[in-house]
């Protein structure tokens, strides 16, 4: 056994797990890869073409890698667990008049929790993936720094990780900027990988179409919601809606109607299946509070902490503070008004680059 110790190695058969395995190899560290099967894309029954990380293009390119490199590389179906976990939530959600983070769900519940099961059982006592976030100290805890390459800084999905998993973790790409990682994967003889095209979408939804995929998952969905009703911020009723599980907040486009000027979804009302339109300014929010905390850099929050909260992947983030409330929730006062906050998407804090936390929006306010 190598004297930095055996790591698993998460790969998916594109440029950033691969990049990931050569690195921790060239390192010392005995490397065993895995890809982890989520989503079988027969069933999505979208119209886009099969590609991404459960393909078995994306399979095959996997343990041709680590053939090349020589070290031993696993395929493990979580088809079911994915499904049961990831996919019922998201559907769930929506249902519940929420916007789903699935990413989120699925690296702090399936792919941590897999991978570190898998990792116990074949005797490696770290893991690594190619996600572009850095891992840092400070009193005894570790937690997630930005990438360098801010572009493609993905800390925003990781808030979830506990001290367990990030005690185990690598991530050789943080420090890195994804032309640098291109050319690392060209010049060790990978051409092919090197020129791969990312990919965006949600796995399971491969057409970006989410609500598509609602209506062939619960068909008998469409029927239950349609007809709703469009209201205005004063409840005058407006127009009416395809049903609310298939609009999300601050979405302008698609409502299907023309109202004359730009109206966007302020809120959305499942018992009532009422969709709450307004103008860009009754969009704006001060204050939210954020459930099913958890914390990294800090072991508890400090009332009134000032952070740098983001309410969303590609958010630039906003100055807030941190308030201790009731049942183990943060309330978060923005300096400056926002808008577009929607529950059920991830509520994240930092101090400058460093992951305090994060946590699921429950409910927003305006004073």
């Amino acid at each position: 056994m190598s004297k930095k110790g055996r790591v698993l190695v998460a790969m998916s058969g594109g440029i950033d797990s691969t990049a990931t395995a050569m690195m921790m190899h060239e390192e010392g560290y005995e490397v065993v890869g895995i890809t982890m099967k989520t989503w079988d894309y027969a069933q999505s029954g979208g119209s886009k073409k099969e590609t991404g990380c459960c393909s078995l293009d994306s399979i095959n390119d996997a343990r041709a890698v680590a053939v090349h490199m020589g070290f031993h590389h696993f395929i493990v179906d979580i088809r079911e667990e994915f499904g049961d976990y990831v996919i019922d939530n998201f559907v769930d959600e929506y249902i519940a008049g929420r916007t789903p983070n699935p990413c989120v769900l699925c690296n702090t519940h399936i792919k941590w929790s897999s991978l570190l099961k898998r990792a116990d059982a074949m005797d490696c006592e770290f893991i690594a993936t190619g996600h572009y976030a850095r891992i840092n100290e400070l009193n005894g805890r570790r937690f997630i720094s930005k990438a360098v390459d801010l572009k493609k800084d993905q800390s925003y999905v990781l808030w979830g990780l506990t001290q367990e998993c990030l005690n185990r973790t690598h991530f050789p790409l943080g420090g890195m900027l994804k032309p640098e990682v291109r050319e690392y994967v060209f010049d060790a003889g990978f051409e092919e990988f090197s020129k791969k095209a990312e990919s965006y979408e949600i796995c399971f939804v491969p057409d970006n179409d989410y609500r598509s995929f609602l209506r062939r998952r619960v068909p008998e969905l469409e029927q239950k919601v349609r007809g709703g009703q469009f209201v205005n911020t004063k409840g005058e009723v407006i127009g009416t809606h395809e049903g609310y599980p298939f609009y999300t907040i601050g979405q302008r486009k698609g409502l299907g109607m023309a109202f004359g000027e730009p109206m966007f979804v302020s809120k959305i009302i499942p018992e009532s299946n009422t969709v709450v339109l307004g103008k860009i300014g009754e969009l704006l929010r001060n204050g939210m509070s954020v459930g099913k905390v958890n914390l990294q850099k800090y072991g508890a929050i400090n009332d009134g902490q000032e952070a740098i909260t983001q309410i969303r992947y590609n958010d630039g983030g906003t100055v807030s503070a941190l308030r201790n409330t009731e049942g183990g929730q943060i309330g978060v006062e923005f300096f400056a008004n926002v808008k577009g906050v929607a529950p059920g998407q991830s509520a994240v804090f930092y101090e400058n680059d460093d992951l305090i936390g994060g946590g699921i929006i429950m409910g927003s306010y305006l004073n």
